[in-house]
């Protein structure tokens, strides 16, 4: 299997941190992150990530307007996007799939089973 490559953007330096080391321990995986929505959108076109794990709080760009911005980029509109949030309430759950996200994985996640939770949302074409 080729590498699966997924971008997570997290402002939380600490969080950012066992996020990735996490999802790293999945050999399929190929992480990189950013701290900001103004980073990735720099990234995402020129590294294409299959896959984008997108924190919803973030400043000066939160989550949803950076997912809006990634669907304005030239290739990258079917990039899957999965945000992860603290306020993972239902309704709120369902207005981030509504605005066209594959998935919420709610904060506090646990760093063991979260590469398997990201896997769940990789397309199977992947």
């Amino acid at each position: 299997m080729s590498s699966i490559r997924l971008l997570y953007i997290d402002d939380e330096p600490d969080i950012r941190e066992v996020a990735v080391f996490s999802l790293e321990m999945d050999p399929d995986l190929e992480v990189r992150s950013c701290e900001c929505g103004k980073m990735a959108l720099e990234l995402i076109p020129e590294w294409k990530p299959d896959i984008i794990l997108l924190d919803v709080m973030m400043p000066d760009m939160d989550g949803p307007t950076t997912f809006a911005h990634i669907r304005q980029l030239p290739g990258c509109a079917d990039i899957p996007v999965v945000f992860i949030t603290a306020r993972a309430q239902e309704d709120y759950v369902q207005t981030l799939l509504a605005m066209g996200a594959v998935g919420v994985i709610a904060k506090p996640f646990d760093p063991i089973t979260l590469p398997e939770q990201v896997r769940n949302f990789i397309p199977s074409k992947l």
